[in-house]
């Protein structure tokens, strides 16, 4: 197989050499005292510890499948008649009518899912009050561990913690620089629903143990979890009161912790034998070799990709509080800073997110970490931007392994999104979601209002991402196996959910992702604000994906022609059916006739709410959809259609950019994620590169907490971690583009004036014929800011179809050069388009 790489030019450096690595290590004097949005956060993808590092140490432990009960069923079943009549309400003009019809039949029982829980904190008082000094406490985002480093009374102690993937536990070691120092009390706590606590003491080499065991407080079904430290002394005495563990005079003590769950689980027995299993295990090979096992894996996620954005010289030194007050005043001098920020994406990537065997979870809102049984928006999965943000790094930053797990959670809500598309829309087939989901894959609506409720579009969001991952890793098994299976459900159901109105098919009731309109007049009722209608732009936008990609993939996998098995036709109709009934009547984008942006709602009579709203939904086809882009391709600067064609693409993207500018100037990006976006977007529109990098950096400016977590608004608001991600995004986007498809014109031929060298396939599985004539247009340096980052490298990141790029590097704010490798035993290839 031939497969050929066009490289598009648009324009990463120093390497750092400092006592503390500013691009790597965060690092701070002070504890965290009893704020939890200044601890380190560690994990292995399941459990998560969250440090303190204060004198009497609590460490915030968390579980990622102990959440606040069983699956509810919270289906609406008067939906099913309801929708019709609402649908009828919408189109006669009767807004509000069809807003509180909406909320009354249609509406979950209860309002919200289940909620994401702390599991146990972990207390460690070493005895050690005033008389601190030296204190140092640092998180390794290449390693993935944390520590801590002071002097107490003449003595140096330390403290290490790692979160090992390979062996499934957290560890820790305590140390001191002079024996018999060690003085250090161990206890589990929690606040709710405990069923047990002990603690004991052993003569063996199995560990002294605490344990804690709680449930989710149900009087069945209850989600119920058995946690267990156990610690290993050297040198100095044990003993324990039956809650506590009481180490004295050791030089060293280390502890390994795992918590097991009936999530995981199918009864008691089986989860105190993982738990026991894992324990042993680590305990039996010792730190050293748990520590040197967790660092090797997670070092080799985050080395697969280096960013050089400049040397910040001493300012990059300083601890993180000092730097992020330093760079509110002066951005420019500490450019580490930003590739700190995207490096520590990465890692809470890594450590939120990876395949721990059946039933894995994705990172919710808050990652892993969660120390509050209210935590904000129950801490569960948001699917009308934030959960898909979380991802949006993973694949082109090359960390497609962590994208597991959200693909098994769709795997877990595909039967509940069955049994809600058949009771609330009375389809026989396929599923949907809305606009949240839970640990169970809860589907039906959540909440209650009408800018947010009734979104049935969860599902379309979501299928995306499966396609997206054929398109990076070019695994047909994943796309047979895995997205085809998600894409053909989500398509049934919008068969049969979706009605014709004006020519087209649409979707209604639906609404924008939590914005409003003003009810024009001549409707019902005019003037006030209301969220539900029918025909929202980004519906279309996602339908569009969604069909797109349905079609991509029947043809990739041979499934237009039918064969003799039934599923086989059945495969065939569904693919034949989207392509040539459904996906050519979705309406286009619409362009308002006075303001030149994209409209976000069917009538041009809408008036925004919220012109400023932090959702930039109509432009979901700018970034992270395609719908709305100026193909560049084979012409350098323009569209790559032709005639009529180039006019409208050329008219859409600026209508996207006009919507984009007019969102920003009237206050969006007003929270961190939105921030996030708004870069991503800015980075996908030719000649806005500065725009892009400007709102990155206003997103550290303004929204970072003191541990460079994200936060929702600002200041010390809440905690929220799609910010993060979507600033690696966002960063990866102005870097690297891959999203376009080739012209006809470019396959099979170099093109005009490009220097390219074949990629010759090694010995593969045969592809597809479709497969083998592909030409993959990769933009280099494409949102570049010009002076702003003169020179700099990356190197590592990933394009679609299968390449990584290595030793990106420009300089002068121009392109020096690159090189990059298909995957997977395909030879080197470089091309250059000028």
């Amino acid at each position: 197989m031939l497969v050929t790489a066009f490289l598009i030019l648009g324009y990463a450096a120093a390497d750092a050499a400092a006592k503390w690595d500013g691009t790597r290590f965060a690092w701070y004097t002070t504890d965290a005292g009893d704020d939890f949005k200044s601890t380190l956060p560690i994990g292995n993808g399941r459990l998560a510890a969250a440090v303190y590092g204060t004198g009497t140490e609590k460490l915030v432990l968390n579980e990622n499948s102990v959440w606040s009960g069983p699956w509810l069923d919270r289906a609406n079943p008067n939906s099913k008649d309801a929708v019709p009549k609402i649908r009828e309400m919408l189109i006669s003009g009767n807004i509000t009518g069809a807003g509180q019809a909406a909320l009354d039949n249609m509406a979950g029982n209860p309002i919200s899912p289940r909620a994401y829980h702390p599991l146990v904190n972990l207390g460690i008082d070493f005895g050690h009050g005033s008389g601190i000094s030296d204190y140092t406490r640092w998180l390794d985002t290449f390693q993935g561990t944390a520590a801590v480093n002071y002097t107490y009374h003449g003595t140096s102690y330390s403290r290490e913690y790692v979160a090992s993937y390979p062996h499934g536990v957290l560890a820790f070691r305590l140390s001191a620089d002079q024996p018999g120092k060690l003085n250090a009390n161990f206890s589990l706590s929690r606040s709710q629903w405990v069923l047990s606590r002990r603690a004991s003491v052993s003569d063996g080499e199995g560990g002294h143990t605490v344990a804690l065991s709680a449930d989710s407080g149900q009087p069945s079904d209850a989600i119920t979890f058995w946690s267990e430290a156990r610690i290993v002394n050297s040198g100095g005495n044990a003993t324990s009161d039956g809650t506590t563990v009481f180490i004295t005079g050791a030089d060293t003590v280390d502890v390994f912790f795992d918590a097991e769950t009936s999530y995981r689980h199918p009864d008691a027995d089986a989860a105190q034998r993982e738990l026991k299993r894992k324990l042993d295990a680590a305990v039996a090979a010792g730190y050293p070799a748990v520590r040197d096992g967790a660092v090797e894996d997670f070092s080799s996620l985050m080395g697969r990709v280096r960013l050089d954005l400049g040397s910040s010289g001493s300012a990059g030194e300083q601890p993180v509080p000092t730097r992020l007050s330093n760079f509110r005043q002066d951005p420019d001098a500490d450019p580490e800073l930003m590739t700190l920020v995207f490096n520590f994406g990465r890692h809470l990537l890594a450590a939120s997110s990876r395949d721990t065997g059946p039933r894995s979870l994705p990172a919710n809102l808050q990652g892993i970490w969660n120390d509050d049984y209210d935590p904000p928006w129950q801490s569960k999965y948001t699917i009308n931007i934030n959960i898909e943000m979380n991802y949006w790094p993973a694949l082109v930053t090359n960390l497609a392994e962590t994208h597991k797990p959200l693909f098994d959670l769709i795997d877990m809500a595909i039967p509940r999104g069955r049994d809600v598309a058949r009771t609330m829309y009375g389809c026989e087939r396929g599923f949907v979601l809305h606009h949240n989901t839970d640990l169970w894959g809860d589907a039906a609506p959540v909440d209650r209002g009408t800018p947010y409720t009734v979104w049935p579009m969860g599902a379309a969001w979501l299928a995306t991402h499966a396609m997206e991952h054929y398109r990076f890793t070019r695994n047909r098994t994943f796309l047979a196996e895995v997205a085809w299976p998600v894409l053909r459900e989500t398509a049934r159901f919008y068969h049969c959910y979706l009605f014709e109105w004006d020519s087209y098919w649409t979707t209604g009731p639906s609404l924008s992702p939590e914005h409003s309109f003003i009810v024009p007049p001549g409707m019902t009722t005019a003037g006030a604000a209301e969220g539900l209608d029918i025909s929202p732009e980004m519906d279309n936008q996602l339908l569009h994906q969604l069909f797109t990609d349905v079609t991509e993939a029947c043809a990739r996998l041979g499934l237009f022609s039918s064969s003799s098995s039934d599923d086989d036709d059945d495969d065939a109709e569904t693919c034949t059916t989207t392509a040539e009934t459904y996906l050519p009547r979705i309406r286009p984008p619409a362009v308002h006739p006075t303001t030149g942006r994209i409209q976000e709602w069917r009538s041009p009579e809408y008036a925004d709410t919220e012109p400023g709203h932090r959702h930039f939904s109509p432009l979901w086809g700018l970034y992270p959809g395609r719908q709305l882009l100026l193909t560049r391709a084979g012409s350098g600067s323009g569209s790559s259609a032709s005639g009529s064609d180039s006019a409208s693409a050329n008219l859409t993207t600026a209508a996207a950019a006009a919507l984009l500018d007019h969102r920003m100037e009237s206050g969006s990006g007003s929270t961190g994620w939105s921030r996030a976006w708004a870069a991503a977007l800015y980075a996908r529109v030719p000649g806005r590169g500065r725009d892009a990098w400007r709102h990155a950096r206003q997103l550290v400016a303004t929204f970072l907490l003191g541990n460079l977590w994200n936060s929702d608004s600002g200041g010390d608001s809440v905690f929220q971690i799609d910010g993060n991600f979507g600033f690696v995004a966002a960063l990866a986007e102005m870097l690297l583009q891959s999203h376009e498809t080739a012209p006809a014109s470019m396959r099979g031929s170099p093109g005009n004036n490009n220097r390219r060298t074949g990629v010759r396939q090694g010995e593969q599985q045969q592809q597809e014929e479709e497969e083998e004539k592909e030409v993959f247009v990769v933009h280099l340096l494409p949102a570049l800011p010009g002076d702003e980052v003169p020179d700099g490298r990356v190197d590592g990141l990933v394009a679609r179809g299968g390449f990584v790029v290595r030793e990106l590097v420009w300089a002068g704010g121009k392109f020096a050069r690159a090189s990059v490798l298909a995957q997977n035993g395909v030879s080197k290839t470089t091309a250059f388009w000028n």
